[in-house]
């Protein structure tokens, strides 16, 4: 019993040592940590709202400026007819009071032109002619229509020209063409007797250009 004792005094002994020291190390005063100051915010800036970009707006639409038109392009048909039409009134083998049908102006030329107006000033140029009669323009016109040609249709070939002739009663056919450079082209006419399908006469004049 008295070795229990002695154990039990040498535990509490221990022990108290233990203790003792703990408390001799917490004995000193625990670090404190120093208060570092809290780093000041900057102050919110005030936002200014975002103006919207304005697209560009386009300019105002213009119109290609349209080139004035060229101007039209007149010959002097009645003075290169003229001359031509009094020179072939006094050819040989003309018989006064007989029918003569004008055929229209054919274009040859390397170019256009109005062979219409041509066909316009030859017709003028013979008329009261005091040798032919002319055939009438409406008459040739419903003679060709029947061979599917316009008015203004070149009769073409001469057995196509001789069987209208025919039709309407004429004795003589006058071709007219218009030849060479479209700028200066050449009037031709030739003179045909419908009974044997010859040229009687034959002439060539120049056309000038008024513009």
């Amino acid at each position: 019993m008295i070795k229990g004792i002695h154990r039990y005094l040498i535990v509490v002994s221990t022990a108290l040592v233990l203790v003792g020291c703990g408390i001799r190390d917490t004995g000193q005063p625990a670090p404190v940590e120093e208060a570092k100051p809290t780093p000041e915010q900057p102050a919110p800036q005030p936002q200014v709202p975002q103006v919207p970009e304005v697209p560009e707006q386009p300019g105002p639409v213009t119109q290609p400026e349209t080139p004035p038109p060229a101007p039209e392009r007149t010959w002097n048909w009645e003075q290169a007819a003229q001359p031509m039409v009094a020179k072939m009134l006094q050819a040989d083998g003309v018989t006064p009071g007989s029918v003569l049908l004008v055929d229209s102006v054919n274009n040859r030329t390397n170019g256009s032109l109005p062979s219409a107006k041509a066909t316009e000033a030859l017709r003028n140029a013979l008329a009261n002619n005091g040798k032919f009669t002319l055939v009438g323009a409406q008459q040739l016109a419903m003679a060709k229509q029947q061979l599917g040609l316009s008015a203004q249709d070149s009769l073409g070939s001469r057995s196509k020209a001789i069987g209208i002739a025919r039709n309407v009663g004429a004795q003589y056919v006058l071709y007219t063409s218009a030849t060479g450079n479209v700028n200066t082209p050449t009037l031709a006419m030739q003179l045909m007797l419908v009974q044997t399908g010859e040229i009687i006469w034959s002439g060539k004049g120049s056309v000038e250009r008024t513009q």
